[in-house]
């Protein structure tokens, strides 16, 4: 989760290890003998501490206390096992009626990590078992216990219901990064996507705009030469001079379109907001006259005829009709031989 400012590194540290799956915290062994410790720390003072506890322990009742608290240790890898190991050894501990206040702790911690790493319907059975079995011999040593007993064993189901919240809440965190995580990666798709088809459509773009410009060029240079090789002695320097001007004309068009093409690029990783859409980059139905131009230049007989009708035109498809103008000019110029006629008509219907 990422941090929030309003928390303090320390309630930062509670909240991530709430949140955190204790089957994949870091320092597993350590934790958990750490916690055993201070586990053992505690029941230790409450078996000397507690008036009526209890009798005092042995060296027998040190043994199986140190036992007890010694399961901890494997709680989170065997949550199941160490419980019921530590049932049997407790139901033992209370049997001798040792201090029976010195386990609680230890029973506690190894009924919340049950609860907390496995299914609710698990922890509940078996934490309804260790009440029973707990009652029973409670009842069976002393019946005064037994009943005392029985009315503090809210405690138990209270842990029982804490740890399965816990597991509850972990979950619920988890899902919620799960999703985070995956809207940014469909975000990253999109986002590349949208790139990969902007590349396609600038690179469509420059292929129209090149083939256009070089075609018109060979064209009015072939113009040019023809004019030289025909009779170089009466020479037509009007025919020549117009073919040099449309192919200057062409060469500053075509710069200008591919200058156009390359501030696009540059800017389109850096504008901020970009959906991709740059009306003002791309060509419109009134730059048809330029190329009806360009093409005279090269030698067509070239009429255009746009009507809009007052409909708006999208500018995706106004430079979708600019390409195709500019392809099928560049083919008649290519391939229909010298002095092609040709009739461009753009008419756009609601």
């Amino acid at each position: 989760m990422p941090a929030n400012p309003t928390r303090g590194p320390l309630t930062e540290r509670v909240f991530a290890v709430l949140n955190r799956d204790p089957l994949d915290a870091p320092n597993q062994a350590r934790t958990d003998l750490l916690v055993a410790g201070v586990v053992g720390v505690l029941g230790a003072a409450l078996a000397v501490g507690v008036p009526g506890a209890g009798p005092a322990l042995d060296a027998l009742g040190w043994a199986m206390f140190a036992a007890i608290t010694a399961c901890l240790i494997w709680r989170r890898r065997h949550p199941v096992g160490v419980l019921l190991v530590m049932v049997v050894l407790v139901a033992t501990y209370h049997a001798l009626d040792y201090s029976h206040a010195a386990t609680t702790p230890a029973t506690m911690v190894a009924l919340y990590t049950l609860a907390v790493t496995g299914p609710p319907l698990r922890a509940a059975l078996l934490g309804s078992c260790v009440v029973c079995v707990t009652l029973t011999v409670m009842l069976l040593i002393n019946t005064d216990r037994g009943i005392e007993m029985l009315r503090t064993s809210g405690w138990i189901v209270a842990v029982l219901v804490i740890g399965m919240d816990v597991r509850v809440y972990r979950k619920y965190i988890a899902a919620v990064v799960e999703r985070a995580e995956r809207a940014e990666r469909d975000r990253e798709k999109e986002a590349a996507r949208r790139v990969a088809e902007e590349r396609l459509r600038i690179a469509r773009d420059l292929h129209d705009l090149l083939a256009h410009s070089i075609t018109l060029i060979g064209v009015q240079t072939s113009v040019a030469s023809h004019v030289l090789d025909v009779d170089p002695e009466r020479l037509d320097r009007a025919a020549i001079a117009q073919a040099l001007d449309g192919i200057s004309d062409t060469c500053r068009e075509a710069r200008s379109e591919l200058r156009t093409t390359l501030e696009v690029l540059r800017t389109a990783g850096t504008a901020e907001g970009d959906d991709g859409n740059w009306a003002g980059a791309l060509p419109d139905l009134a730059a048809l006259s330029g190329l009806v131009e360009a093409a005279r230049t090269g030698g067509a007989e070239t009429e255009l005829s746009v009507r809009t009708e007052g409909v708006r035109v999208p500018p995706v498809a106004e430079a979708a009709a600019y390409r195709i103008v500019q392809e099928s000019l560049t083919n008649a110029v290519r391939h229909a031989g010298p002095a092609p006629r040709v009739q461009v008509q753009v008419e756009t219907r609601a």
